[in-house]
């Protein structure tokens, strides 16, 4: 039985990657900021501002799964905010590093972000390797959070970044944000409701993890997506799954950007993204299609 140490396990991918690798007979740790004498898991502390992890998370395990990191849309971005952004994620990884010392491991396999292609909507269909210098905050934090990944190489036999797109789950997370005002009849397009949002159900995401754990040639970077669509598609999309209709106007992009400020450009702009890599790795969706992913999360 193996052992696999999870940060960031008691978030909305956390709590289901856990519950899978569980099911399959796995060792599940996390590393928690805070103790719980309740947690379903062994827990164990670990602060990044003072440098410190319990040793004991570390013994005997084989691989990691690294999806800690401060929520991209919970707060407006002060420059405070934005420090959090990125050491959430990248000191983090350095603290897990430095706390492995000459320790080896089978994978280190990191969460990452599509945000590494911009902040625009084009007609390009991205694939993992079409890489440009970031000119917006999300794109130079993921260069960042995968340049730290990478580092594992020293004690790993092999690292994993999977870039996420909008997670579906009937748990939480961005669907729950976009189904709100829909469910209330007053959901409407973005801006112009042309940008992309790439999309995957929370359990397909899941298995790739798993894939990646499990098979040795899974490995570098990856898009775990499952298809785009437009903003506009997905909002009509979602109410037609809720049996809801959409009346409104779109809502301006100058008013997003009052109320949101930078943070605004998550909404406003988005590429379509290519899974081809993805799917090469024998990676079977269960939830290709939208309707049938968004009539899984919403009719339950």
């Amino acid at each position: 039985m193996e052992t696999i140490l999870i940060t960031g396990g008691s978030g909305l991918i956390g709590q289901r990657l856990s519950e899978l690798l569980t099911n399959k007979g796995y060792s599940v740790r996390h590393l928690s900021r805070s103790e719980d004498v309740s947690a379903k898991y062994p827990t164990f502390l670990w602060n990044i501002s003072a440098n410190y992890i319990d040793p004991e998370a570390l013994k005997g395990i084989d691989h990691i799964v690294h999806l800690a990191g401060e929520s991209v849309a919970n707060k407006r971005w002060s420059t405070e905010q934005k420090e959090t952004i990125l050491s959430s994620r990248v000191k983090s990884a350095n603290l897990i590093l430095k706390s492995l010392g000459k320790q080896k491991i089978k994978s280190y396999i990191s969460a990452s972000g599509i945000s590494i292609y911009g902040a625009e909507t084009t007609s390009n269909v991205y694939k993992e390797n079409e890489f440009k210098t970031p000119s917006d905050f999300l794109a130079r934090v993921t260069e960042y959070w995968e340049g730290s990944a990478f580092e594992f190489e020293k004690v790993a036999q092999k690292v994993v970044c999977i870039r996420t797109p909008i997670v579906l789950s009937s748990q939480g997370g961005a669907l729950t944000k976009i189904t709100k005002p829909i469910s209330l009849g007053v959901g409407s397009a973005l801006g112009s409701g042309e940008q992309y949002m790439p999309w995957i159900h929370i359990d397909d995401l899941c298995h790739f993890y798993i894939k990646a754990i499990e098979d040795i040639t899974t490995k570098g970077i990856y898009n775990a997506v499952a298809a785009s669509c437009t903003n506009s598609k997905m909002t009509h999309t979602v109410a037609k799954v809720l049996n809801k209709k959409i009346w409104a106007p779109k809502v301006p992009a100058f008013v997003l950007k009052l109320i949101l400020g930078e943070m605004s450009e998550i909404v406003l702009n988005g590429s379509a993204v290519n899974n081809e890599k993805m799917l090469a790795t024998g990676i079977n969706l269960k939830y290709p299609s939208l309707e049938k992913a968004l009539i899984n999360c919403l009719r339950k």
